[in-house]
């Protein structure tokens, strides 16, 4: 996890390997009986075939992928504004949530900052990263038709809105 999280840190994605390695360790979630959500993995088509292995292992199939569309500068706004508490660990954001009293927690009063992965250098490195190693990906998903598009704009609330409608659309119960 601490290699992982030096990446991260970084503005760089995280190893295969590592990836690998950390979901593997937790593969007896994956025959939960709700089903389960990968969130930002698989990134490659190496963690995708390794994750194919992997599920087959446990008799496990994928019902659906969901890829959430948003552009850059959206992506950016979105990320760049994050602030987090180093005693809480509260997340704020400067614009759609932001603190009562102006880089102070709403929490504990601990002075707020932003990541090193939440500065928009960092951003960029990680999205051109994201961009050239997922395109394979969204092929990879798009022949086994399991890619969902979902349209990542609006609130939480509204996102989440659309991908419970998509997996429904396909007969794939969002929830339990």
């Amino acid at each position: 996890m601490k290699t992982a999280l030096d990446c991260m840190q970084r503005g760089e994605l995280v190893s295969d390997k590592t990836v690998l390695t950390i979901v593997a360790e937790r593969s007896q979630c994956l025959r939960c009986g709700g089903g389960f959500l990968l969130d930002g993995f698989p990134r490659t088509v190496a963690q995708a075939k390794a994750l194919d292995t992997l599920l087959a292992a446990q008799k496990v199939t994928l019902g659906a992928v969901l890829s959430y569309e948003l552009p850059l500068k959206h992506i950016i706004a979105r990320l760049s504004g994050r602030r987090t508490c180093p005693k809480c660990k509260a997340v704020f954001h400067i614009d759609t949530r932001p603190p009562a009293r102006p880089n102070k927690c709403d929490h504990c009063g601990s002075p707020l900052y932003q990541r090193e992965d939440d500065r928009p250098e960092s951003i960029r490195v990680r999205m051109d990263a994201y961009h050239r190693s997922t395109a394979p990906l969204t092929e990879f998903y798009r022949a086994k038709c399991l890619l969902i598009s979902v349209i990542a704009e609006g609130t939480p609330e509204e996102i989440f809105r659309r991908s419970v409608e998509a997996l429904d659309r396909i007969g794939k119960p969002a929830l339990g």
